[in-house]
């Protein structure tokens, strides 16, 4: 089954989801706005709006610990239910490996490509995929549980308009059980010092480095041989860059008619 969601969402600077440090304002007890359950039933009449609650939790201390503890759950839970049942089990309040801020950001952010000064920005459009994270999976680790994301794409800078840069970003489920975690310790990759994942700042392993980059994947995403890139964080998120091979008018009408037909708009 694949869980699919559109997130409609206006396009701002990378830095929206960096929280400004929270100010110390005197506690009233969680009567009124403080409470949680007033702040659900305010976040529910608008939707989940993102912006609003990076906002909320800028504001003090206190709505940051409830914007960690209920806020960024309940904005997965209500915009990719199956997603964020999956991920997290049987019970949606569960953890989850990197937590539900990382989450959150990752279903609604592309972080760009740093290599071709492509700014990160909020996704107007985003739909993740089981299907999709097969791909991904090298033959022996078709078993662990991703969520891949269709690529975001960006004019490469300084590229006369002819070339295209696919930004794609995915989730494990309990990564540090996955075949894959297990493939790359047996392999005894290293992690990178340079590079971090921009969604919960933990390191990364090179997917290419560690040679787990399966042929579906760049054919999933329509990318030229060797074009292709991808990082897993120690706590399962994936992203990535892929160069994509412009598609002809006839497969652009063709498209993946008769696949993903169980989708569930979000």
């Amino acid at each position: 089954m694949i869980f699919s969601r559109r997130i409609d969402s206006p396009s701002v600077p990378m830095n929206s989801l960096r929280f400004k440090q929270p100010s110390r304002l005197p506690s009233f007890g969680d009567s009124g706005i403080e409470n949680e359950q007033v702040l659900t039933l305010v976040f529910e009449s608008i939707s989940w709006d993102i912006h609003t609650i990076c906002a909320v939790a800028s504001v003090s201390r206190r709505f940051c610990a409830i914007a960690r503890r209920v806020l960024w759950r309940l904005l997965c839970v209500h915009r990719a239910p199956g997603m964020a049942a999956a991920l997290s089990g049987s019970d949606p309040s569960g953890r989850i490996d990197g937590g539900w801020q990382a989450l959150a950001k990752l279903m609604f952010f592309c972080g760009g490509g740093e290599s071709t000064r492509s700014p990160g920005h909020f996704a107007s459009e985003s739909r993740f995929s089981k299907t999709s994270g097969r791909f991904f999976l090298p033959k022996n680790c078709r078993g662990d549980l991703l969520y891949m994301s269709d690529p975001c794409e960006h004019h490469a800078v300084g590229g006369g308009g002819d070339e295209h840069l696919g930004v794609f970003r995915g989730v494990f489920r309990e990564f540090m059980r996955s075949k894959t975690r297990q493939c790359l310790v047996r392999r005894q990759a290293e992690l990178e010092e340079k590079v971090r994942c921009p969604y919960c700042g933990g390191r990364v392993w090179s997917m290419k480095a560690a040679r787990l980059v399966p042929k579906s994947a760049a054919r999933r995403l329509g990318s030229r041989d060797g074009g292709m890139e991808f990082f897993v964080c120690v706590n399962g998120h994936l992203h990535g860059t892929c160069w994509l091979i412009p598609l002809s008018s006839d497969e652009e009408e063709r498209g993946f008619d008769g696949e993903d037909d169980d989708s569930d708009d979000f």
